[in-house]
């Protein structure tokens, strides 16, 4: 694949570069966190919903869930790897802690898929098929269950991972999205599109157990952790917030206003900036979270979806 630059030339950015897909682009925006500006779009495959690194760090895999494919970026230069073809739908991917199970959940095909991963090539081991709409996940520290999110049947599944099988399905609230598991293995935090906050569910029995509903704002969809072991992220698309959420009392602490859908985020690694993106107004929104508002816009492509950095903040 080729790739070329826009406006600025093709001078090295002095730091680890911010990715934004563009889903209705079939591109990346890459962007350079010191002059706030794209310097590049990354041609990909079709609808470019998420990413997630290689365990080697020499990889930032994005997942193309109408192209079939998963493209393989440098995530210091940008540089395009190659194109691993064959991979049916992958919506949202995950690699086990383990390193050993590269893990996909197929959107619209309604399914989930385990890789073998060799530590270059994924081998597709198992195909499990699930209720409506496979939606996020999630997997244990011990890389012994992966929880899936049915978006449209309103379920958390949980799966073996050692004998790819589904150990339990439980009912949530409505549209379940994004899904974040403390560090103890006991809770799991789900985001609710269709609703106006965060599920928590007890995962330390024999049985889930639906606890607590966080109330955050409308459209809560897509996590990511604050960094400092105890705080979470939470984006209301709809609303057009981001919830900073205590796990352990499971309350809201903060609330930052972000224009324009807030959808996926990525955190600076020294905790004080969130870089999300504003899925309805094609832009990377950077919140500064002393000052508790947008202070920066950076304009991309259409529908913006997956953001991350290199240089963030402990997940």
């Amino acid at each position: 694949m080729a790739w070329f630059a826009l406006s600025i030339g093709n001078a090295a950015p002095s730091a680890p570069p911010v990715f934004v897909l563009n889903s209705l682009e079939a591109n990346v925006s890459v962007i350079d966190p010191v002059a706030w500006t794209e310097t590049m779009r990354i041609p990909t495959g079709k609808e470019p919903h998420h990413l997630y690194l290689t365990p080697d760090e020499k990889s930032l895999i994005v997942a193309n869930a109408l192209g079939d494919t998963l493209t393989f970026l440098n995530p210091r230069t940008a540089e395009v790897q190659r194109t691993v073809r064959g991979i049916v739908d992958p919506y949202h991917l995950r690699f086990t802690p383990d390193m050993k199970w590269l893990i996909t959940a197929a959107n619209r095909l309604n399914h989930v898929d385990f890789y073998r991963w060799d530590g270059k090539e994924p081998t597709l081991v198992q195909r499990v098929a699930t209720s409506r709409t496979p939606s996020h996940m999630w997997i244990d520290s011990r890389s012994a269950t992966v929880y899936v999110t049915m978006q449209d049947s309103d379920e958390l599944v949980a799966m073996d991972i050692a004998t790819q099988t589904i150990k339990w399905r439980t009912k949530t609230g409505v549209m379940p999205a994004d899904v974040y598991g403390s560090g103890d293995d006991r809770r799991l935090f789900i985001g609710l599109t269709g609703g106006d906050g965060v599920e928590v569910f007890d995962i330390s029995g024999r049985e889930p157990r639906s606890i607590k509903k966080i109330p955050t704002g409308n459209g809560a969809h897509a996590f990511r952790a604050a960094g400092d072991g105890r705080h979470l992220y939470v984006s209301n698309r709809v609303a057009n917030t981001i919830s900073k959420i205590d796990m352990t009392t499971q309350e809201v602490v903060a609330n930052y206003p972000v224009p324009g859908g807030p959808d996926c985020m990525d955190v600076s690694a020294d905790g004080r900036w969130i870089y999300v993106s504003s899925r309805w107004a094609r832009k990377l929104s950077v919140v500064d979270t002393q000052a508790g508002k947008v202070v920066r816009q950076v304009a991309v492509g259409k529908s913006p979806h997956g953001v991350w950095t290199l240089q963030h903040a402990p997940r």
